[in-house]
This record gives structure tokens, C-alpha cells and sequence, in this order.
């Protein structure tokens, strides 16, 4: 009865073996393929970034994706979510079908980086004249997409199920009063037909180096929340502030009390939490105690029941202290993106992808952060993996590379690859398993 049961079990070794030899070989044409499409990847990134737009804006750059992923034979389709666009490819052979995403938009900042690519445009954006750049690393996300694109449609025979590209517009937020993001993404569909089996993102940083990969299972970027707070007083001469009740001095008032939320209040040991405010505007004259004073702010969590638990202390602290001075004061508040969540067995299962196309010296776990993605709400329609890939030169200083969302925000090219292969090794992975 022995050799029966060996040929078996050599049998079922055989056939794993071929099946690993199989996916290193397509790795290995994946890695090939990549070094191939560099220059053309980066080409893409210099165009994007010379002319960046901003969210829901984001024409000339989505006739570009759309014109590319039609030449590449796959179904597309533009204008999801006003301006994005989708390309899904339907692989040779029967299997998942697993999303990869890149947002679009840029921010409105002055470029000040020393580029032959730099930005240059004005707009208008909320009815007023700035200047607009790839201050996040937008314009990067989308040619490694594209590039990926291109490389698993010219192994689409070996694809199993179905990669579906999805460019998203305004990551960084709409214009005011108009919807837009992930959130209008998958309002619109954009996990279904065909549904979703797995959504895998990524995110260029300044401060990791070139060639690495980093991410955290479980609850990985911060929720963003972003509140209103009118405070109602009554107005005076500010050489008799007793004759009135003054709305600053009560915000003053608030603001400490919302630290204290914080410190005092929310377990730390849980899950970071930050409130800030950052910008407060009240009065016209140094004499004159006006009748009202307004602040705006952003709350970060990492927790969903501690996003609902600061919200609720938070009107109560607003609320409680203007009352104390005889004031009232009225607080909105409004969610930006939801807690960026990686399916913690997902992420165990992708970590031999960052491997084979970083090198295991060269992938980490890392801390939570406390920045918001609206990757996020992907997330809520199928397990989801959102990961940092590292665009700093190598030998400098993380704590001196130029921070996001500022007009010196620098990406180093030569990262790119790596952000290719490991989205090209995901899906490799994730459809033979």
C-alpha cells in the first residue's frame, strides 16, 4: 500500500511545483517587462505633472488614460465619478477579478520645486485665482497604473478572471458643493459588474526610500472628519467687554477644550486621536467685540467607534463652554473618508508579492498613520490593501524630505519599478491562489 501512497503525494508535489514555477515565470516576465516600460512610465509622470489638474477636473488627464487603455484592447469606460475612468481586462482564463487603483487629482498650490517639468498652471478653484500641483504623488500613481496596464494586457492569455484599472478623480476632495472620490466611485458601481473580489491601492512618500515598501495590517490611515464651529456672542466696545459676550474669548475657551478631549478623555493606548483646528476668524476692528466667531477643523481616528465616541464629546465640550459664558455655539460635522482598513488575512498573503518584487530586505510593517485616503471606501465593498511605496532618493534624510501637500514635494523616478512590479506580483498571486 506504500507506493500508491507515495505516488500520490509525488503526484500532488509535481503539480505545486509546476504551479510555482509557473507564477516565477511570469514574475520573472513581469520584471522584464518593467524595466522595459521604465522610460515610458516616467514619460507619462513628467506630462501629468506639467499639466496637473484638479479634482473633478481632471479632463485632459482622463482622455490620456482612456486613449491609452483603449489602444490596449481593454473595455473602458469614462466618466465614472465625473471625470475617472475604468479599463477592465478580462484575462484568458477563469478567476477572480481583482481591482487596482490610482487617484488622478492635484492640489492648489504654487510649484516651487526646480523641475523642467514643473507645474506652471493657474485655476480657479473655489473662486479664486491659485496656482495647481502634483503636490501628493498623484501624477507618479497613475503612469505605474497605466504602465501595469499595459503589461498585464500583453500577458492576458496567462490572466485569470478579470484586473479592473480603476482611476479615480478628486482624491483630495471636491470642489465645494459638489460630490466626488472613491465615495462617488462606488456609488456609481465601480465595484460591480463584475463585482469585486479584492481591491489592492498604493501610495508614493516622500520620506521612504526608493525601492521600499511598507504597510500595516488592520486599521492603517486615519479617518478624516472636518468640523464647523459657530460661536454666537454678543457684540461691545472692547473697553467694555462686560457689556457683551465675547464670541473669541469663548473660542479661545473651545479650542482648549478640545484638547483636553484628547488628552483626557479618549484612550491613547487604543488608538491615536487628533483634533485640530486650523483656521479661526472673528472681528473687524481691534476695539470692537463682534457677535460672532467661526472655526474649522479636522478630526483623525483610528478606531470607528472612537470616530463616533470624539464627535459626540465634541459637541457636547462646543456646546457646554459657550453655554458657561452665555453664548451659543452650533457644530457640524462632516466625514471626508472612513478608517483605511487592510484585511489583515489579505495582507498576509500579498506580503511574498512586495518580496519578489522589493526584496525582503526592503519590505517592512510599520505604525499607523494619522493622513486619510478615501481608499477607504473601497474598502467597504470587498477585503482591500493599501500599502506605501517609497519615492525619497536614496541616503537622504526622511526627516528632511519635503513633506506632502507643500510646493517643495519632491519624487524620486527611480521607485517607480518597484511599484509596477508589486502591483503586477499582487495580482500574479492573488489569481493562482
Amino acid at each position: 500500500m506504500r507506493k500508491p501512497i507515495q505516488l500520490i503525494l509525488l503526484f500532488f508535489i509535481t503539480i505545486q511545483s509546476n504551479g510555482q514555477s509557473d507564477i516565477q515565470k511570469l514574475k520573472d516576465q513581469v520584471s522584464a517587462a518593467a524595466d522595459k516600460i521604465e522610460a515610458k512610465c516616467i514619460a507619462w509622470r513628467r506630462d501629468f505633472h506639467q499639466h496637473p489638474e484638479l479634482g473633478n477636473r481632471e479632463f485632459r488627464t482622463g482622455k490620456i488614460i482612456a486613449d491609452h487603455l483603449k489602444k490596449l484592447g481593454l473595455e473602458v469606460k469614462e466618466g465614472v465619478a465625473k471625470t475617472g475612468v475604468v479599463g477592465i481586462l478580462h484575462g484568458g482564463r477563469p478567476g477572480p477579478c481583482i481591482a487596482l487603483r490610482s487617484d488622478m487629482d492635484a492640489l492648489p498650490i504654487v510649484e516651487k520645486v526646480d523641475l523642467p517639468f514643473a507645474s506652471k498652471d493657474k485655476t480657479t478653484y473655489n473662486g479664486q485665482e491659485v496656482g495647481v500641483m502634483h503636490a501628493c504623488g498623484h501624477d507618479s500613481h497613475i503612469a505605474m497604473l497605466m504602465s501595469v496596464a499595459e503589461i498585464l494586457s500583453g500577458m492576458k492569455a496567462d490572466i485569470k478572471g478579470t484586473v479592473k484599472f480603476i482611476f479615480q478623480p478628486a482624491e483630495e476632495g471636491p470642489p465645494d458643493n459638489e460630490e466626488g472620490g472613491a465615495a462617488l466611485m462606488v456609488k456609481e458601481g465601480v465595484m460591480d459588474n463584475p463585482k469585486v473580489d479584492v481591491v489592492f491601492g498604493l501610495h508614493i512618500e516622500s520620506n521612504i526610500e526608493v525601492g521600499h515598501i511598507e504597510y500595516k495590517p488592520g486599521a492603517f490611515m486615519a479617518s478624516s472628519d472636518w468640523f464647523h464651529i459657530v460661536v454666537k456672542g454678543k457684540g461691545s466696545h472692547g473697553a467694555v467687554p462686560w457689556d457683551g459676550i465675547d464670541p473669541i474669548q469663548v473660542a479661545a475657551q473651545i479650542i482648549e477644550g478640545l484638547q483636553n478631549i484628547v488628552s483626557r478623555q479618549m484612550e491613547l493606548t487604543k488608538a491615536p486621536v487628533v483634533i485640530t483646528v486650523g483656521k479661526i476668524s472673528g472681528g473687524v476692528r481691534s476695539n470692537i467685540i463682534p457677535e460672532e466667531c467661526v472655526m474649522d477643523g479636522t478630526i483623525r481616528t483610528l478606531d470607528k467607534e472612537m470616530q463616533k465616541e470624539v464627535a459626540e464629546k465634541i459637541r457636547l465640550t462646543v456646546t457646554k463652554i459657550a453655554e458657561a459664558s452665555g453664548a451659543t455655539a452650533n457644530v457640524s460635522i462632516d466625514t471626508k473618508t472612513l478608517v483605511t482598513y487592510n484585511t489583515p488575512e489579505l495582507v498576509k498573503k500579498m506580503i511574498p508579492s512586495f518580496v519578489s518584487a522589493a526584496g525582503a530586505a526592503n519590505v517592512k510593517e510599520r505604525e499607523w498613520v494619522t493622513g486619510a485616503e478615501d481608499f477607504s471606501y473601497y474598502g467597504t465593498k470587498a477585503p482591500a490593501f493599501f500599502f506605501y511605496l517609497g519615492g525619497m532618493p536614496k541616503g537622504n534624510d526622511p526627516k528632511k524630505a519635503p513633506p506632502h501637500h507643500t510646493a517643495g514635494f519632491f519624487i524620486d523616478e527611480s521607485g517607480f519599478k518597484t511599484g509596477i512590479k508589486a502591483f503586477c506580483d499582487m495580482v500574479i498571486d492573488y489569481m493562482n491562489m
